[in-house]
């Protein structure tokens, strides 16, 4: 099984593997889906006190709140697989 990693900022990384979607936080379903988590403890602050950038979907129902922008993840995301592609 190969592990991927993904930095979503200030050294936090999560797996890539385990990747649902990666959302804005401006909608208010959104909004919703991050009190909802916060609600069940399932909510995962990677802000380190910034604003809320990106909102990370993970496959055990987690929500992670990051302060890079949902296209900057999803370009490293994209990177890494290109990366790991040719090896």
């Amino acid at each position: 099984m190969n592990i991927k990693l993904i930095n979503i900022g200030f050294g936090n990384i999560v797996s890539a593997n385990r990747i649902i979607s990666i959302v804005s936080p401006e909608s208010a379903p959104i909004k919703r889906i991050i009190q909802e988590a916060r609600d069940r403890d399932m909510l995962v602050d990677a802000t380190y006190g910034r604003r809320t950038r990106a909102v990370i979907i993970v496959d055990s129902d987690h929500v992670i709140l990051s302060a890079v922008q949902p296209e900057t993840v999803a370009q490293r995301l994209t990177t890494r697989d290109d990366s790991t592609d040719d090896s």
